[in-house]
């Protein structure tokens, strides 16, 4: 247990030190460990935890130290919000081994200076907790107090608010504060989705179908790497969340069409395109930079399917694609806001400056991957955020300058029928429909 803290706390300063990502840093101190499976998972806790909670955590660090967060040194700072996520949030640690812990992890870390420190702040906290219950002080004010309890920036509260309402909005929240699901997609061209869950489940690992969507199965219970999992390598299935894979059945691709894939890594979305096809036609899969554009690559190849093709650079700056697909997926880059219980480190980098610079960006790539369609053909646009600038407003801005272009709702028989919205887009909503957060709207160029 005590190894598991020390690898959380060492990803934890690769974040507070080098603005790494949550994912990354985990996955570097994982790299070098040789953790089991249920130690692995407590280290993934109580990183995505910490970080996901990190603005209660420092509310609370303020109430108990002598001094503002700001004067204290880095390292307390991370070595208290490991200890007191773990008091306030794990009820699986008892409170003993979670103080005694942390002050081990300081001595290790050569910050024995910091040692009583921490003993003193996370015992204070303990009997604070005993006398009066929750020892956190609450604001009043609704988006001050919302952000508090669930850890959120106030701006992100309050756009909730007006989109959501109260109840919703903490429900929303609490979907986002829990472990990440995961999901897979079946590999339709090397398996079935009846022999996978059979393979898996042998192999004790709990899954299901997920309802409606096909060839999409969910893991009840995470069990080790997921290159080990049994169909991983032969290509029988990758990892997709499974309102990303609504985007593809929207799209609707038939075997033998040009596709155009204007942001295409790491290769989850063109890859399911491909198996829609059969392998049969051509899959142009874009994006900026030839790292990205490996990740495709090799997807591909895993998945054993032969019929896309790469291309490294803008998607703004491509003039040879005009007039030339029969279908167009943008899936934007976005601000993700729809993704945050598996990027907990979203929450706090976004901001309305930067999404603003975004929107910008999405119109511009909107425009441009227009002129690829051919007459009659089809373009899907896609985020995955719940952020109406970036989605509704974005459609409704194109279509109010490219008078040929129009909305094509879904059939009633589609898997995307049931997030369908009066306007002909579509809408995941996390709390309501347990999966990520996704926004995408199917247009039609006149014939």
């Amino acid at each position: 247990m005590s190894s598991a803290r020390q690898l959380a706390f060492l990803a934890l300063r690769q974040i507070m030190y080098h603005n790494a990502y949550t994912d990354v840093a985990l996955d570097r101190v994982l790299h070098k460990s040789n953790l089991a499976g249920s130690d692995r998972a407590l280290v993934a806790e109580l990183v995505y935890g910490t970080v996901r909670r990190q603005k209660t955590l420092d509310a609370l660090i303020n109430q108990l130290g002598k001094k503002p967060i700001e004067q204290q040194p880095p390292d307390l700072r991370v070595l208290l919000q490991l200890g007191l996520y773990q008091l306030r949030y794990l009820d699986q640690i008892p409170p003993s081994a979670a103080v005694n812990t942390s002050v081990e992890i300081a001595k290790t870390n050569k910050l024995g200076q910091l040692a009583g420190v921490v003993n003193g702040c996370l015992r204070a906290y303990l009997r604070q907790q005993e006398q009066q219950g929750d020892p956190l002080q609450f604001p009043e004010n609704e988006i001050d107090r919302l952000a508090l309890t669930y850890s959120f920036p106030e701006w992100l509260i309050a756009q909730w608010l007006e989109q959501f309402g109260a109840a919703e909005t903490a429900q929303l929240c609490q979907w986002f504060n829990q472990p990440a699901q995961l999901d897979l997609r079946v590999n339709p061209l090397r398996a079935n989705v009846g022999t996978v869950q059979k393979v898996l489940t042998d192999a004790g690992i709990k899954v299901e179908a997920i309802a409606q969507i096909p060839n999409a199965l969910r893991l009840v219970e995470k069990r080790g790497l997921i290159q080990e999992l049994p169909g991983y390598r032969e290509g029988w299935w990758t990892i997709q969340d499974a309102s990303a894979q609504l985007v593809t059945h929207l799209l609707d691709p038939q075997p033998g069409e040009v596709i155009i894939d204007a942001c295409a890594a790491p290769g989850g979305k063109t890859t399911h395109i491909a198996e829609k096809m059969q392998d049969q036609g051509t899959i142009w899969a874009c994006d900026k930079y030839q790292a990205r554009i490996n990740k495709v690559e090799q997807n591909a190849r895993r998945l054993k399917l032969s019929m896309i093709r790469t291309l490294m650079g803008d998607s703004r700056s491509y003039s040879q694609f005009r007039n030339m697909a029969d279908r167009v997926l943008l899936d934007v880059p976005c601000s993700g806001l729809g993704t945050l219980h598996k990027r907990p480190d979203i929450r706090w980098q976004q901001s309305p400056a930067k999404i603003a610079e975004l929107t910008t960006l999405q119109g511009e790539l909107l425009a441009t991957g227009s002129t690829w369609v051919k007459p009659g053909g089809y373009l899907v646009y896609a985020t995955c955020t719940l952020n109406p600038a970036e989605n509704e407003a974005i459609a409704q801005q194109f279509l109010g300058t490219h008078p040929d272009w129009h909305i094509v709702p879904p059939a009633e028989d589609s898997p995307v029928f049931p997030y369908s919205q009066p306007e002909g887009w579509l809408q995941v909503v996390p709390h309501r429909h347990q999966m990520d957060g996704f926004f995408m709207v199917k247009l039609q160029r006149q014939a």
